[in-house]
């Protein structure tokens, strides 16, 4: 009997001892499993940030930043690439129609254009960027600044519809058909003997919380106008709560790419204000890019006043003298006259 009794309590020992390991296994596995889910619910680290964008990426991000002269004429729209450049500078070229400087790092379009003609102060902005420099023609004495003050450049009056590096197309004329084939910027600039990787120094950026405790009136529209007589060269930013960002429109029609009708939408859009001036009978302008100045900010449909700098050659926003980050994403910089100034010529409203 007390044998018995004792391989019964032998029994009953090794069962709880069982259902003891058995329980401590299966909340060692629920640990385990629910740190793999707390990990797997925290953001990637990413190795590097592209430094136009303040977007985190797992590649290298040193290639060299190209800058590409865009027309912007009524006949040249709409365009091709520009839903891919990090930045674009807008800026008055003659008369009252704008021309674009894009920036393009972080994404690499097949084909961007209509390229058009180098002007000063963009290809000083260029440079300034550290970035080759791609245009279509300029006149003699532009060509000499370049060549002169040693601007890395790639011009497309050398490569005129080589089938490599430009491209005419058909369905516009010229001067407004001319393409860049992106693909063979590197190669092209390799055979000038450019280097084709940099390294940058990212702009500032905001980080999530500062996004999230962004301040500023609302805005979810802006206009900049200019023309003198608000029919033409009305540039638009409508605020989409939806994807967060700003769609741009000229002329009072959306602006999207070309072959895709895709909306040009951005993330910061920084008007500033800055001296022109005429310098010839051709109507070609002086744009002051140094001295700073007032400026608009506007992110996530809000607007802050604030002035520019140029900080190491680039243009970055300031209040009471320190920087004020980008929202992490793509830039449109639109550069207006001191004369009539932002005031006078942008307006922001809900």
């Amino acid at each position: 009997m007390k044998k018995v009794l004792l391989c019964t309590i032998l029994v009953i020992f090794a069962l709880l001892v069982g259902c003891s390991d058995d329980k401590e296994k299966a909340e060692n596995n629920e640990s385990k499993e629910s740190a793999v889910e707390d990990k797997s619910d925290q953001p990637e680290k990413m190795e590097h940030v592209y430094p136009l964008t303040g977007i985190g990426t797992n590649e290298a991000a040193n290639n060299r930043i190209v800058g590409v002269m865009i027309n912007n004429h009524t006949n040249a729209r709409p365009q091709t690439g520009l839903s891919k450049a990090d930045i674009v500078f807008e800026i008055l070229a003659e008369g009252r129609i704008t021309r674009f400087l894009a920036l393009f790092q972080s994404e690499k379009p097949d084909v961007v254009g209509p390229v058009r003609s180098a002007r000063e102060y963009y290809f000083e902005l260029a440079d300034d960027y550290n970035a080759l420099y791609v245009y279509h023609g300029a006149a003699a004495f532009v060509n000499d600044m370049i060549d002169n003050r040693g601007i890395e450049y790639l011009d497309g009056f050398h490569h005129d519809n080589d089938g490599k590096l430009f491209k005419r197309e058909s369905f516009r004329e010229a001067p407004h058909n001319s393409y860049l084939l992106f693909d063979a910027v590197y190669d092209a600039a390799e055979e000038k003997g450019y280097d084709i990787t940099a390294t940058y120094e990212p702009l500032p950026f905001l980080t999530k919380d500062e996004v999230a405790g962004l301040a500023g009136e609302s805005a979810q529209h802006v206009e900049i106008d200019y023309s003198k007589n608000k029919i033409m060269e009305i540039v638009e930013f409508d605020y989409d709560a939806d994807s967060e960002k700003y769609t741009r429109f000229n002329d009072r029609e959306k602006t999207v790419e070309l072959n895709t009708d895709e909306p040009i939408q951005v993330d910061n859009v920084f008007v500033v204000e800055t001296h022109h001036e005429v310098i010839d009978d051709a109507g070609r302008r002086a744009v002051d890019m140094e001295s700073g100045g007032d400026a608009l900010l506007l992110q996530k449909g809000k607007v802050q006043q604030v002035q520019w700098e140029n900080k190491d050659g680039r243009i970055i926003p300031v209040k009471n003298g320190k920087p004020v980050g980008f929202v992490p994403g793509k830039t449109w910089i639109n550069v207006v006259p001191n004369n009539p100034g932002i005031d006078s010529s942008v307006t922001v409203s809900n």
